[in-house]
């Protein structure tokens, strides 16, 4: 078995499936463009989906500060047109895992500022689940 690149030991040693460990950055990127552009449609599940489509950039940031700088390199602008289109589409809000999480995981809304937004367009389910947490107030200062 041939040692793993440090993108694809960084998804195994987080105990990511397989698929995901074998797409690497490539596939991390590929993944966040689907989840972008479902919430550019109107993102149509709940919370718990959403933050787990959330932690998909999560992971795509730490693939990127792990990757070879060439390998980075060649994804960021793409990345970075995502991310663009993502906060054209999403409003910033308190932290969607709630302070205990946010407190416990060292959260920053200017680090990882997806977990600091949510989508404009809502359904009913995902709109009364905010609600429910008191996220659905827009916080000031947009990142």
């Amino acid at each position: 078995m041939s040692a793993l690149d440090p993108v694809r030991q960084m998804l195994a040693d987080r105990g990511c499936p397989d698929d995901l460990i074998a797409g690497g950055l490539a596939g991390l990127a590929s993944k966040w463009e689907s989840v972008v552009e479902s919430v550019e449609q109107g993102y149509q599940v709940g919370l718990d989906d959403y933050l787990n489509d959330m932690d998909m950039r999560d992971l795509l940031a730490a693939a990127l500060a792990v990757a070879p700088h060439d390998e980075a390199d060649a994804f960021a602008s793409q990345i970075a047109a995502l991310d663009q289109r993502l906060l054209a589409v999403t409003l910033q809000a308190r932290c969607l895992w709630g302070e205990d999480v946010e407190d416990d995981d060292g959260l920053d809304p200017g680090r990882d500022w997806w977990y600091y937004r949510r989508p404009v367009q809502l359904n009913q389910e995902f709109a009364d689940e905010l609600a429910a947490w008191g996220l659905t107030d827009d916080v000031d200062g947009a990142a």
